[in-house]
């Protein structure tokens, strides 16, 4: 009987490159890097609960409409996925539609909150194949975070999570990520401290998003 390789949880891609789970080959995501973003993709059997890793030293796993409303074990696979790439910086990409969004914000905060993970939501398959293009191409490009201690690469996108917040537009949402290395960060902030940065009312905006029980 053949031995099968060591799953390759730490796999990282060169430059311009994806590793892709072989469950995305025929993908709408997959076809979409290559066309529009003109990104090569390597397949592997072996990557475990992961589904992609970049040439950033991030990993990437995805969270679908079907998972979020039906309920398949997707904390079970987040935590395995958050214990699986401690050497990587964990992404988790969450379709974010009309029947997933009443789930959304539990899961958020079960992924930011209490696993510390990276949380960008996405409308599709193409909008997410476009981020991980944006991830993959932005290392060649000049950025304003670049000084900073985390990923700097990923600040414009987590951007857009930022602004989804009420009464943050891109200008405080840029002062916030300038001030907060993480969105983990961001959500343990204190609203005294937040007033210094986005003002008393955006203050408030901020911590009911992340902090308020659900209805």
């Amino acid at each position: 009987m053949a031995i099968k390789p060591p799953v390759l949880m730490n796999a990282v891609p060169p430059y311009g490159h994806v590793i892709a789970n072989e469950k995305w080959r025929s993908s709408v995501l997959v076809q979409s890097l290559k066309g529009t973003g003109n990104v090569k993709t390597i397949f592997e059997e072996e990557l475990g609960v992961v589904d992609f890793h970049l040439s950033n030293k991030s990993c990437i796993l995805y969270v679908s409409e079907t998972d979020i409303v039906a309920g398949n074990n997707y904390k079970r696979k987040l935590v395995r996925f958050r214990n699986a790439n401690s050497s990587l910086q964990g992404i988790v990409l969450v379709e974010k539609t009309q029947l997933s969004e009443q789930y959304f914000s539990a899961m958020q905060k079960f992924v930011v909150f209490e696993l510390g993970l990276t949380l960008l939501p996405v409308a599709s398959q193409l909008e997410a194949s476009q981020l991980l293009t944006q991830i993959v191409h932005g290392e060649s490009k000049d950025n304003p975070f670049r000084r900073r201690s985390v990923s700097w690469l990923l600040d414009p996108l987590i951007m857009s999570l930022v602004q989804q917040i009420p009464g943050v537009g891109k200008v405080k949402a840029m002062a916030l990520l300038q001030h907060y290395s993480s969105i983990h960060q961001l959500c343990n902030a204190g609203t005294h401290e937040l007033e210094h940065i986005v003002g008393q009312a955006t203050a408030q905006h901020i911590r009911k998003f992340f902090h308020d029980p659900l209805v």
